[in-house]
């Protein structure tokens, strides 16, 4: 397979939809205590980080979040707001 070159500026605006949508999804979120959304976008592939490239979660992130306690969801949604604010460092 061939490698397929990548325009920069095209993927820092991808990156930025990503952050926008999921920071969206945060704000909705915020003071609900039970049946949190996922922050799936729908763009499901992992970056090199091992992150999902839409929503920012770890693989075990994302296998686990349908068995997660709500607590767990939470920190989850903690953890992807704290990798968005550093990736956009």
């Amino acid at each position: 397979m061939a490698d397929v070159a990548v325009d920069p500026v095209l993927e820092k605006q991808a990156l930025a939809h990503a952050v926008g949508l999921v920071s969206e999804r945060a704000r909705e979120i915020k003071g609900q205590e039970t049946d949190l959304p996922s922050p799936c976008i729908s763009v499901c592939r992992m970056d090199a980080r091992g992150l999902c490239e839409g929503c920012f979660r770890t693989g075990a992130e994302i296998a686990a979040w349908s068995q997660a306690s709500d607590a767990h969801k939470r920190q989850v949604w903690t953890l992807i707001e704290q990798r968005m604010l550093a990736i956009q460092a």
